[in-house]
């Protein structure tokens, strides 16, 4: 048996090959473009830095100079992830800013726009997230020190039939609309073959055990991760990737117990678990507004604010909502996820606690152990 567990451990148990976000073609193409516009020629293929270190290369499946402007596209590559978005072309246009402008994002064809609140963006704003966002500020720099340039440009991201794809995800519903979302917060899709990963699971929590581990983590993915790890200071092999396979944990740690377990993501997919959901996938379980509202109501919501979180565009809406009243919906949250996590776990001598983050990885609700 491995001696290594955790995230990397799981992945490389699987034998899937990961793939790369439309975050991290974007950054490759927003360089590619801008170090063309300063020197005259694309590098191909062109090299980014992820958040986490790697440093893969893309090659260009277009380009144009237009003198006041340029114009680089990578071909989105998922892996072995059952992606929409594999195959896609992202492109880049970069044009150059007077002095102090920054680097100002726009939405080209195929990018979407957000339309409602409850998003990590401004209403209005291009779809491109903001790890994407901070990804491409940090290589505009990295390319302007390198070649002269001020970093002041203007980014317009598109994706070719991006339109047409997005009918396939759930961007009409939540108010982006016009294409897709640029999404990543490592740059990596991490692929998932439900037999493949709920295998990797069950061999994270033999190895944990086997190294005499007592408190392990399940977390959702790379944020929640580094969150639980700053609040209990696990070593890395007590740290489950179970991404949205919450119920392939808690039914393994029934039969394989260990003293204690933490559970954490973001709010909307711990939501998700606290209405009886064991799969947290977007396409197999949804935000259930009425329980949130019901959940709100019992944290001391009136009803008003109850109606509100009712219709609210995203469960990090009706969070806001919530907080903005003093009513502590999060907590709530992530009281009912445990208490549904320890009816998966059917009297099993496990101490479950469940920790609720926003996409930035801030603790926004926390249950007591039980």
């Amino acid at each position: 048996m491995s001696t290594s567990g955790g995230r990397t451990a799981q992945l490389k148990h699987t034998g899937l090959r990961p793939g790369w976000t439309t975050g991290a073609c974007a950054t490759a193409a927003t360089t590619a473009a801008y170090t063309a516009l300063l020197t005259g020629d694309f590098p191909d293929p062109v090299t980014i830095t992820l958040p986490k270190g790697q440093t893969p290369a893309f090659a260009l499946a277009a380009e144009e100079h237009g003198g006041s402007y340029a114009m680089a596209g990578v071909v989105k590559d998922a892996g072995d992830d059952p992606d929409v978005t594999h195959g896609a072309l992202v492109r880049s246009t970069v044009r150059l800013l007077p002095p102090g402008s920054g680097v100002v994002f726009r939405a080209g064809a195929g990018v979407g726009t957000v339309t409602r609140p409850g998003l990590p963006l401004d209403v209005g704003e291009p779809a491109i997230n903001p790890v994407p966002r901070q990804m491409i500020r940090d290589h505009v720099a990295r390319v302007a020190a390198a070649h002269g340039g001020t970093g002041d440009v203007e980014v317009t991201v598109s994706v070719d039939d991006g339109e047409e794809i997005a009918r396939s995800t759930w961007n009409p519903r939540l108010g982006i609309l016009g294409g897709l979302s640029i999404l990543g917060t490592t740059g990596i899709v991490v692929p998932y073959s439900c037999s493949a990963w709920i295998d990797s699971i069950r061999r994270g929590v033999d190895v944990a055990r086997a190294a005499g581990r007592t408190h392990l983590a399940g977390c959702t993915g790379s944020t929640s991760e580094r969150t639980v790890t700053s609040l209990y200071d696990l070593p890395q092999d007590a740290l489950l990737d179970m991404g949205d396979f919450a119920g392939a944990v808690l039914k393994y740690v029934r039969r394989h117990p260990v003293d204690r377990l933490t559970i954490c993501g973001g709010f909307a997919k711990l939501s998700k678990l606290a209405a009886g959901h064991l799969d947290l996938h977007s396409a197999r379980s949804q935000v259930d507004k009425a329980l949130l509202a019901d959940l709100a109501r019992a944290a001391g919501a009136d009803e008003s604010l109850a109606a509100d979180v009712a219709v609210a565009n995203t469960g990090l809406a009706a969070l806001q909502l919530c907080a903005a009243r003093g009513v502590p919906l999060g907590d709530r949250v992530a009281e009912t996820a445990r208490d549904q996590a320890l009816s998966v776990l059917r009297g099993a001598p496990v101490v479950v606690d469940v920790v609720c983050i926003d996409r930035a990885g801030t603790v926004v609700g926390r249950s007591a152990p039980r």
